[in-house]
């Protein structure tokens, strides 16, 4: 395996585990903002559905910083992959890509990132609106 390979092969390898961790963020937010409102629903507290927010944002904003990271290690495998074999280094600092990539909070607000939190807050202004026609 040349140096190129091997140091693509790292990139490669971090850009599948910021791609799982985004999805795994995904699921968990899912999973705790739907128990927040089986609480809600079984205890009949509106407080459970106003700490469904804390998920959803936090793990936007989170969910954004691994997708930034991601877009960024994705520039650094582009330019590895058009480097010679000898100027090789095996860096993984991706401040030489940095310029080529939108900054976090544009990245956080993406389609992908607004329509997925985006419903999920929309999803939880309208179970506030219910609970407080009920």
């Amino acid at each position: 395996m040349t140096n190129k390979q091997a140091h693509l092969k790292m990139i490669q390898g971090i850009v599948n585990r910021f791609s799982q961790n985004s999805f795994l963020l995904k699921g968990w937010t899912i999973v705790l903002i739907s128990a927040l409102f089986a609480l809600a629903a079984k205890d009949t507290q509106l407080l459970y559905v106003y700490l469904a927010y804390f998920p959803a944002i936090a793990f936007w904003g989170l969910d954004g910083y691994f997708l930034h990271q991601e877009r960024l290690f994705r520039k650094l495998y582009e330019r590895v992959r058009d480097l010679s074999d000898d100027k090789i280094n095996f860096s993984m600092n991706t401040s030489v890509v940095k310029d080529k990539v939108s900054p976090w909070l544009c990245v956080t607000f993406s389609k992908t990132l607004i329509t997925f939190y985006g419903v999920m807050i929309i999803t939880i202004i309208l179970i506030m609106l219910l609970n407080n026609h009920i």
